[in-house]
């Protein structure tokens, strides 16, 4: 079976309502999607600074009631470490946050759904942009 890890950019457009991120959604089974716990980090972090927004809060709420959120282990932490040695050795730079997110998504077997083309410089990563029809 497949495995998906939602970055957090993608989260933010399904609750947003992105139609080619729910198109994507809706045509995977929930049991191959997940999200790492440094996504669900990100999210809280992002409804702190906007207490007032209450529906994006309901939203966020619903949608990790039906996703499962993967604990950051020792195992993907080792993961971390060579992935975020190879791309400083590369030249390039990746926030601490997105590298645990591919670590995590490379540990796993996962395929890391994400808009953001940085992840395109990292060996042996699996990526797919759900954001438009391009891929």
């Amino acid at each position: 079976m497949k495995k998906y890890l939602l970055d957090t950019n993608i989260v933010s457009l399904a609750v947003r309502g992105n139609n080619h991120v729910l198109k994507h959604l809706t045509s995977v089974p929930m049991s191959e999607l997940c999200i790492s716990a440094i996504t669900h980090a990100e999210l809280m972090y992002g409804l702190a600074k906007r207490p007032e927004a209450r529906r994006l809060h309901r939203l966020v709420s619903e949608f990790l009631l039906r996703v499962d959120v993967l604990p950051f282990d020792t195992a993907v932490a080792e993961v971390y470490g060579t992935f975020r040695a190879g791309v400083e050795a590369s030249g390039r730079s990746l926030s601490a946050p997105d590298m645990q997110i591919a670590a995590h998504a490379h540990g796993i077997g996962a395929v890391l759904v994400s808009n953001d083309r940085a992840f395109s410089y990292i060996h042996g990563l699996s990526v797919e942009d759900w954001s438009s029809d391009e891929e």
